[in-house]
């Protein structure tokens, strides 16, 4: 195992424990630290900082920001201010967010490509210190820059990547980021067109695959009990296939099971509607999608995702020892 390794964080352990799971993979030699901030549950920008002032090293990512709900400007100087707390260790991470999500809360995600180009171009100027006019479709600036009182005025090395599923999206990556954060609850062959997409579109800019850096959610539930680990990832997997099933087609999950698991549960979908879809799936769905065993199959999954062209595996735990999670890969 010589490639880098990440821990991903969502909201299952408060900030506090949050910032200790951090220090412990640190420790242990991961690379990164990636916060979620794509539910109604936690923000991503406060864990962040709270992990920015705690490690020395670890780089630390947004896992994603959607790029309707904050200014772009706004974005902008987020990132500004985590850089003045890390140097050089932040990474921005966009998303187009997902419906239906957005749509209860009054967002219309039209024309998700054209945003996304004009998010990136005007937080990547704001970022190195440019001064940026846009009269796009969603981005309005006019003659704006990160307008510093009292630090010295300097580019910031905050590098863009963008949480990409479908295709279209992929290749806007590949021609415009400075990564490509692949997708969760994904099979390993999911990896082969999202490659293809992510070439067509560094090609556009006139560059090659590897410029593209590629860290890839990876859910991760790790137990030396093989079938309480498989049941440690069941119930997300369920809430995912019945409540973004995008993403579960893009890995060849069946209709079928898709259109079963609808039928149980409605958004937001309570507790005893997924554990009552969970029946509905079999371990090798539960296999497909996602790296679940004892250490031993967990790290052979998770070496299938590399070998189909992630760079960085970003490991989501969901069995409740996280520790082991991480010293299964830990590089020190």
């Amino acid at each position: 195992m010589t490639y880098p390794v990440a821990l991903y964080l969502q909201d299952a352990h408060d900030i506090r424990q949050g910032i200790e799971l951090v220090k412990y993979a640190e420790a242990k030699g991961f690379d990164a630290v990636w916060q979620a901030d794509s539910r109604l549950v936690r923000d991503a920008v406060v864990p962040m900082a709270a992990f920015a002032a705690s490690t020395d090293r670890i780089r630390i990512g947004s896992g994603v920001i959607d790029i309707w709900t904050r200014n772009a400007a706004r974005l902008a100087s987020t990132f500004s201010t985590l850089d003045d707390l890390a140097p050089g260790r932040m990474i921005c991470g966009l998303g187009a967010w997902w419906d239906p999500l957005a749509a209860k809360v009054g967002i219309d995600r039209s024309r998700p490509l054209k945003v996304m180009r004009e998010v990136v171009d005007a937080v990547r100027g704001l970022l190195h210190n440019e001064t940026v006019t846009m009269d796009g479709f969603h981005v309005q600036l006019d003659g704006v820059e990160l307008d510093y009182v009292h630090q010295e005025r300097r580019p910031k090395d905050v590098p863009i990547y963008i949480g990409a599923t479908g295709m279209q999206m992929m290749e806007l990556t590949g021609e415009i980021a400075d990564g490509a954060v692949l997708n969760y609850l994904v099979s390993p062959s999911y990896n082969v067109g999202a490659l293809e997409a992510l070439g067509r579109g560094a090609a556009k800019a006139g560059r090659s695959l590897d410029a593209i850096d590629r860290p890839q959610l990876v859910v991760c539930s790790v137990d030396e009990n093989r079938d309480a680990a498989l049941d440690g990832a069941r119930l997300l997997v369920t809430q995912y296939l019945g409540q973004q099933p995008h993403i579960m087609k893009a890995s060849g999950v069946p209709q079928t099971l898709l259109d079963e698991i609808g039928e149980v549960l409605t958004w937001p979908a309570t507790h005893d509607q997924v554990v009552a879809a969970s029946k509905l799936v079999p371990d090798d769905i539960v296999q497909m999608i996602t790296a679940s065993g004892t250490p031993d199959e967990v790290r052979a999954k998770v070496d299938e995702y590399v070998s189909s062209g992630c760079t960085c595996p970003i490991l989501y735990p969901l069995a409740d020892d996280v520790r082991l999670m991480i010293d299964t890969f830990a590089r020190n």
